[in-house]
């Protein structure tokens, strides 16, 4: 089966690079950002990344894992990406960029199985994630998602 298309979103943050860096990878960021989730990684090359919360009933979930490929503090992340109980991997790299006063935040998710339902999420998620933290280390506040 052929692969899904990478998807690549390229954002302009107002903020520098570690203040972008920070953002991607704080636990206070990640809870804002995912609504209660919480970032789990030590962000050593070989390591687990997940995001994990409770659910309505109060058990624990994990949304997304994988596993840290490159960290790069204030340059890169890059980490493979299962949604939930799915055995389908597929990979996401962040690369931050100085651009004049801002940091160019360039998100490329891509190795889709081409039967991977998260893809469709994903296509719609990354867009509002990135909105929502670039609004969030703009203005010290962002709105919540749909």
């Amino acid at each position: 089966m052929a692969q899904q298309n990478p998807l690549h979103f390229v954002f302009y943050f107002a903020v520098p690079p570690q203040r972008a860096w920070e953002g991607f990878v704080s636990l206070e960021t990640n809870r804002i950002i995912f609504m209660g989730g919480e970032l789990e990684t030590d962000l050593q090359p070989g390591s687990a990344i997940s995001w994990a919360g409770t659910d309505a009933d109060g058990n624990r979930i994990t949304y997304v894992r994988g596993e840290v490929l490159q960290s790069e503090p204030t340059k890169l992340l890059q980490y493979t990406f299962s949604m939930g109980s799915s055995d389908k991997i597929s990979r996401v790299t962040i690369e931050l960029l100085p651009e004049s006063e801002a940091t160019k935040v360039s998100v490329t998710h891509d190795n889709w199985a081409a039967d991977d339902v998260a893809y469709a999420s994903c296509a719609d998620g990354w867009p509002r994630i990135l909105s929502r933290l670039k609004t969030l280390l703009e203005t010290g506040k962002t709105f919540n998602p749909h």
